[in-house]
């Protein structure tokens, strides 16, 4: 009887946020609402440029110089110096039918923009264990990628995640089919099938308005040479496969054991800017894998006070590109193999009732290089110590204070400096228990 509850306890904590729910008389018509206000103060001993110098780190993002925007407006990890009020989530879930429930996010920034950040519909009554997604989604990619902001134990992003995956992981539309085993002990497995263009840094695609940008801007015959190494390739360009596992440690401890892989067999990267003469067009593929592990420990006491939470990740990125475009030296045909590596290690402590106070271990480039036909070239790594205290005057709110202190590879030098962050939550409306 135990090892049953324990599997159906391990089935509900791997439904998405808010799926599951019977329909009943108050959302038979009516999808929950919520919103989440998210407000931060922060400053830096880098004149305001901390933000701003942890997304840029020396890497093999960096290689090849400024990267153009594709659309990724918002940034989940750089709040501007001072105060600011961070994306508010507006959150619409709800039950179609019997066979279907339907999820929608919406991000609100600051100036008033609106983005869509998920919308997708699960499955709920799909035979041995099965459960198939379909929409815009986070990608169950990794353990902290499927994780909005708000469910995050700290204010910014971590530096791995931040610099192998963007500031918001993998996040894009496609299809996901997973498959809840029968096994004694909880073991989910799923694929993924991506449009590609939805990461900001793995699985890139360069639309036809980009290239045409900049080839109109560079003119001439170099120009239409840009437009001729284009190649454009069809969805999905993204592949993922995860696996979770959990063991049986009775009521009060849990473990989770993961490991991913995702694949852009169509990677695109377009850098540089034409006024500089430096743009530089390149494709190939591209992967990166992952391993986690998080274990939990629930107290007797109240209000979370005693609980502990233990979360690592490392994550191993390759990129095998071939230059198709250079729009100054005759490298056209060169291959490039890109390196780099990154991980987090982060602790969380209930030292009261409400209050929690947690540190985070984050680096990136222990493996960072770049490899040419004949050399190869390598970069420092970056590191960052964190520190942060939590209060919850109750499950809707939290205050946090956290303190940073970095020691960055920047432009082949090392910025050091601390960043301070006090940052308010607050949850309006219905708000879905958070998976494990």
């Amino acid at each position: 009887m135990r090892r049953t509850l324990i599997a159906a306890a391990a089935a509900v904590a791997a439904t998405p946020v808010h799926a599951g729910e019977a329909v009943n008389a108050g959302t038979a018509f009516n999808p929950e609402i919520s919103v989440i206000l998210d407000g931060v103060y922060y400053n830096d001993s880098a004149d305001g440029e901390g933000s701003d110098l942890v997304g840029e780190v020396d890497g093999i993002h960096a290689a090849h110089g400024h990267d153009h925007d594709h659309g990724h407006a918002h940034d989940h990890g750089g709040p501007a110096r001072g105060f600011s009020l961070r994306e508010t989530e507006v959150a619409l879930s709800g039950s179609i039918d019997p066979y279907f429930d339907a999820f929608t996010y919406l991000t609100v920034s600051e100036g008033g923009g609106v983005e869509l950040e998920e919308a997708y519909l699960t499955t709920r009554r799909l035979p041995a264990g099965l459960t198939v997604k379909a929409g815009r989604f986070l990608s169950d990619f990794g353990y902290h990628n499927g994780k909005h902001p708000h469910q995050w134990d700290f204010v910014d992003q971590n530096l791995a995640y931040g610099n192998l995956l963007g500031g918001h992981g993998i996040m894009d539309t496609g299809v996901q089919l997973a498959w809840l085993t029968p096994l004694p002990t909880y073991l989910r497995v799923g694929v993924e099938a991506l449009q590609g263009g939805g990461a900001e840094k793995i699985g890139q695609y360069q639309d036809e308005d980009a290239i045409h940008e900049h080839a109109h801007e560079i003119g001439g015959n170099n120009g239409e040479t840009l437009e001729g190494a284009w190649e454009e390739t069809f969805g999905p360009r993204l592949y993922t496969a995860f696996a979770e596992w959990s063991p049986d440690l009775g009521f009060d401890h849990a473990l989770q054991l993961g490991t991913s892989l995702a694949w852009a067999p169509d990677h695109q990267e377009l850098h540089g800017e034409p006024d500089d003469d430096n743009v530089h067009y390149l494709d190939g593929d591209a992967w990166t894998a992952g391993l986690e592990a998080i274990y939990k420990y629930d107290h007797a006491d109240d209000y979370g006070a005693g609980d502990l939470t233990l979360q690592g990740e490392y994550l191993y990125q390759v990129k095998d590109l071939d230059i198709a475009y250079h729009q100054t030296e005759p490298v056209v045909g060169d291959q490039r193999e890109f390196t780099q590596d990154g991980a987090y290690l982060q602790g969380v402590y209930g030292i009261a009732p409400r209050w929690e106070a947690g540190l985070r271990y984050d680096v990136t480039g222990l493996t960072n290089e770049k490899a040419v036909p004949g050399s190869t070239s390598e970069w420092d790594a970056s590191r960052r110590m964190t520190a942060a205290v939590t209060f919850r005057p109750s499950e809707f709110s939290q205050i946090r204070l956290q303190a940073a202190r970095a020691d960055l590879a920047h432009d082949d030098d090392s910025e050091k400096f601390n960043q301070l962050y006090l940052q308010y939550e607050a949850s309006l409306g219905s708000h879905g228990a958070h998976s494990f």
